[in-house]
């Protein structure tokens, strides 16, 4: 049963564990990532027990062939526990990352480090400069004179001082130990990686044959990488959704037409905060996040949110007040990263995730979304709908969909009731768990609207989301002397 009823965490002996804590509703959506610490049947069916809403699994780290068993055992196993969630598969992207250079080496200040375009035909360094090869060959037309390079997180900074025949010469900022194969960032430099790799393209291939449901893709520039992967999902009939990540600052430059050409956005904090002066990074999260809902997209707050709980069975007050904040900015969504990949708590993880969201949930009070546009009256009757179910006690929406775009401008609305999206078909019923306040149900149709409603309220009843009483409101069609009309209903559950 949905309630809106909550007692203060300021109670000493409430809990996660003592039932007056739990919230039948969550309206803030929960993503984690697996691996070790979480791909054993008994951890995967407390996360499902616990209402994660999507599993995601990272390509970077990922063969081919685990990839394939992972994906077919989350379903088993959603089977098994009699809920599904959706996969979100995550692709590496274009990236740039140094070579091999056996041994780690400290770099001083000051000293001289050259990234050479090509392998070097010796192991001896020219001029007793440091080096290391790039995997990305046209790097060095890319960059300038004066131009930050950023190694391994940002833990190295060093400076382009000149420009040779075949390599960046840089001049060491910051020190620190350099290692094999490192990560490289170029702050507001604008290079020619394509869209989708090589690797890239093979990981689709195989998320395409085991129908994942959500493809991210990693350092999204422009609308142009989107639209490319669009192509090769379209190409081959899928109807996967894409999600852009947000990592550095030309995406930022570009936001709005990434957001308008993509499913839904992810703002990765990680290289975000490399790329970007970090005191940039809040009003940037809550940018993103403003803009995705006026243009009634999913946005998911993902990096370092538990970062702390990889080792330890609570939180930072830090990361709780991280998470409130997300939560209080209304994105559709929260991810957990190595806390469940690799962390000793990935359960604790998800209900601090819940406990959190919960709470903050509890205070939302504002009236539906006044950025987003709705100017048909069918878009005004959808609005109206928050209203109403806003101002009846015991209330929540429903709706019935086929595209998922009324479940999408609802969620957008933000709500202070459930949003139940029913649908006929399976992969939108999965698409669907992305959205903020949406909890979506598969259900066939009947070929009478009104048999469909009133075998929707017997699935919330079954389901105990509902019980006789409670006031529903209901967006459907109807049929009017032959013609079918959008119609907006207030219902007593009986």
């Amino acid at each position: 049963m949905y309630t809106k009823s909550f007692t203060s965490l300021a109670n000493p002996n409430l809990s996660t564990d003592n039932p007056a804590f739990e919230m039948r509703f969550r309206q803030t959506k929960i993503i984690f990532t697996i691996g070790p610490a979480t791909s054993s049947d008994v951890v995967l069916k407390q996360l499902i027990d616990e209402r994660v809403d999507i599993c995601r699994i990272n390509m970077a780290h990922a063969s081919h062939e685990w990839t394939r068993e992972i994906i077919r055992q989350i379903k088993r196993v959603c089977d098994e526990v009699g809920r599904q969630i959706g996969i979100m598969m995550d692709i590496k992207g274009p990236e740039i990352r140094t070579g091999d250079i056996g041994e780690p080496i400290f770099l001083e200040p000051g000293q001289l480090f050259d990234l050479l375009m090509f392998p070097a035909a010796t192991d001896a360094g020219r001029d007793g400069v440091f080096y290391t090869n790039v995997n990305y060959p046209n790097l060095i037309n890319d960059v300038s004179v004066g131009d930050t390079v950023l190694v391994d997180s940002g833990l190295i900074r060093m400076q382009v001082c000149e420009m040779l025949e075949d390599r960046i010469r840089c001049q060491v900022v910051i020190p620190g130990l350099f290692g094999n194969r490192r990560h490289i960032n170029l702050p507001g430099v604008r290079v020619g990686l394509p869209s989708l790799t090589e690797k890239d393209q093979g990981d689709v291939a195989v998320g395409l044959e085991e129908g994942i449901d959500f493809f991210a893709l990693s350092f999204v520039r422009d609308a142009d990488a989107l639209h490319s992967l669009r192509t090769v999902l379209t190409e081959r009939g899928s109807k996967a959704r894409i999600i852009a990540k947000i990592e550095d600052q030309q995406a930022i430059s570009n936001i709005e037409e990434i957001i308008e050409a993509s499913d839904g956005i992810m703002v990765a904090r990680g290289d975000l905060g490399i790329e970007c002066p970090y005191e940039e990074l809040p009003i940037i999260q809550s940018q993103v996040i403003t803009a995705c809902i006026k243009q009634a997209r999913p946005v998911i707050v993902a990096t370092h949110m538990l970062e702390s709980m990889i080792a330890a069975p609570v939180p930072t007050r830090a990361e709780v007040s991280d998470i409130a904040n997300a939560v209080l900015e209304k994105t559709d969504a929260i991810m957990l990263s190595g806390e469940t990949t690799t962390g000793k708590y990935p359960v604790e993880c998800v209900k601090v995730f819940k406990r959190i969201s919960q709470r903050i949930e509890s205070l939302h009070t504002d009236d539906p979304t006044k950025g987003l546009h709705l100017p048909t009256p069918k878009g005004k009757m959808l609005r109206s709908a928050i209203y109403l179910a806003n101002d009846i006690e015991d209330s929540g929406i429903v709706v019935f969909s086929r595209s998922g775009y009324l479940a999408r401008m609802l969620s957008a609305l933000r709500p202070r009731v459930p949003i139940y999206a029913f649908t006929d078909i399976p992969e939108l019923f999965r698409h669907l768990l992305i959205l903020w306040g949406v909890e979506p149900f598969q259900m066939e149709f009947s070929a009478d609207p009104e048999d469909t409603i009133k075998d929707a309220f017997e699935y919330l009843k079954r389901k105990s989301w509902v019980k006789p009483g409670h006031t529903l409101i209901v967006i459907s069609n109807a049929l009017a002397k032959d013609k079918i009309i959008d119609t907006l209903q207030i219902r007593k559950v009986e």
